[in-house]
């Protein structure tokens, strides 16, 4: 049992551990692995990580639209006194006077944004494109990559579902559907070193096609997680095995397409709101209608485009300050996002929540529609994916995903029925990447 020895990506790695590695690599059926990756957890990790969970399994946010998170002052204090580009700014203003940052910054200079009080030789970072295409490096740590999990557990939990561990099972299949794609094998200490898979079930990555099915069927995760376009995907193979549960992240999920997944498969497929520089932020809940917040150490802010706070249950954009990511603390992160704050007894949650800029679309009869109108036309579709542009003579252009093409003059007739008889050209995506969903040639569009 040396072959998967490695003490730098698994130090901590058992004969168990690494024969579920031997079994997810080297099964006949296997696709091509084209990685190397690990959980890279030093033992006083998994400590820290066994707290940590017990912690997050409790707490929930307990700030309200009157009352801030009572850890706020403290944590501005610290991110001002060790983040380089806060210190910069002289004194410690009160949060409301802290000038939010973006992506924009980040990616001009991500150090500046780390604590000087991070140990830099166990670090990590990683690349993410997001939806506007541009590459940025985040800073962050093997601990809280792994600290995933305990969001995510939070969030099968509302489901009445409890993550098995224990070397003999696999736990999770990470699935994706793309021409070229990051994939690898390894364990999870946390849950007793079960197993854990990123595979591309695109064709290429496989010997024979047939073989997607059968090799996860050998490996029964309890848990698949992807987008809308590798769940498309998935409903195509003949799966004589179910999983528990799906988690859905990365893309907007419609609720059309979450009905039939939960249909075809029998299982929950939970909706989760979630970033790179942030992790997990909220799980759709449809009895609330809207994705309750996951982090207790995580505050929302809506702003409005001057960086203010809109008033209680205004549309603005979502903005972060926390996280569970020492190595990047947020304050005042806008995220490109947009949604309304609501409150529940169960804690905060996020309601019509869109990526990007809100984009306004004109009728027939002149009349302005929010995107968000068009995001409830279509929400009873399956669609994977989708993208609508208006072009400068009002006309519409609508982009599905490949697999949704079956469902264009369905998507016609609810748009017509929306905006009225408009011209309306349906076209395939041709890109594997996220694209914008909704964008505008018009002039004149109101704020």
């Amino acid at each position: 049992m040396t072959t998967y020895t490695d003490p730098e990506r698994y130090p901590t790695l058992s004969d168990a551990g690494a024969q579920m590695l031997k079994f997810l690599r080297e099964h006949p059926q296997a696709p091509h692995y084209r990685n190397q990756s690990g959980n890279r957890l030093l033992p006083q990790d998994l400590i820290a990580l066994e707290a940590f969970e017990q912690e997050m399994s409790t707490r929930r946010p307990d700030w309200t639209p009157q009352q801030r998170p009572l850890w706020l002052d403290g944590f501005v204090a610290r991110v001002w006194r060790e983040v380089p580009y806060y210190r910069a700014q002289g004194r410690n203003p009160h949060f409301v006077d802290i000038a939010p940052v973006s992506r924009a910054d980040f990616s001009r200079d991500i150090a500046a944004f780390v604590p000087d009080s991070v140990p830099t030789e166990h670090m990590i970072n990683f690349q993410t494109t997001g939806t506007s295409g541009n590459p940025l490096v985040l800073a962050s740590h093997p601990r809280v990559a792994a600290s995933y999990l305990s969001f995510h557990r939070r969030a099968l939990r509302r489901f009445g579902i409890e993550l098995t561990p224990g070397p003999q099972r696999v736990g999770v299949v990470l699935v994706g559907f793309q021409q070229q794609c990051f994939t690898y094998v390894s364990v999870t200490p946390q849950l007793g070193e079960s197993g854990l898979a990123k595979i591309n079930l695109h064709p290429n990555d496989w010997r024979d096609p047939a073989d997607r099915a059968a090799y996860l069927d050998a490996l029964n995760p309890e848990v698949y997680t992807g987008d809308p376009l590798s769940f498309a995907e998935l409903l195509k193979l003949p799966l004589k095995t179910r999983p528990r549960a799906l988690i859905s992240v990365g893309m907007m999920l419609s609720e059309g397409m979450k009905k039939k997944l939960e249909n075809h498969f029998s299982a929950p497929v939970l909706d989760i709101y979630s970033m790179n520089e942030a992790g997990p932020i909220g799980v759709y809940d449809e009895a609330l209608n809207g994705h309750l917040l996951l982090q207790p150490d995580l505050y929302v802010e809506i702003l409005d485009p001057q960086g203010q706070p809109v008033a209680v249950g205004g549309r603005g954009e979502i903005t972060l300050s926390g996280g569970f990511n020492f190595c990047l603390p947020l304050l005042r992160y806008r995220t490109g996002d947009f949604a309304t704050l609501r409150y529940h007894p169960e804690g905060p949650l996020l309601a019509d929540l869109a990526g990007r800029k809100p984009v306004s679309f004109r009728a027939t009869n002149g009349r302005w529609l929010n995107n968000i109108d068009v995001t409830h036309a279509l929400r009873l579709l399956p669609l994977a994916q989708f993208a609508l542009h208006q072009n400068s003579d009002a006309t519409l252009h609508l982009r599905l995903a490949p697999a949704s093409m079956i469902f264009a003059e369905a998507a016609r007739r609810a748009l017509q029925a929306l905006l009225g008889t408009v011209a309306i050209t349906i076209s395939a995506i041709d890109s594997e990447d996220k694209v914008l969903q909704y964008t505008t040639d018009l002039k004149g569009v109101p704020d």
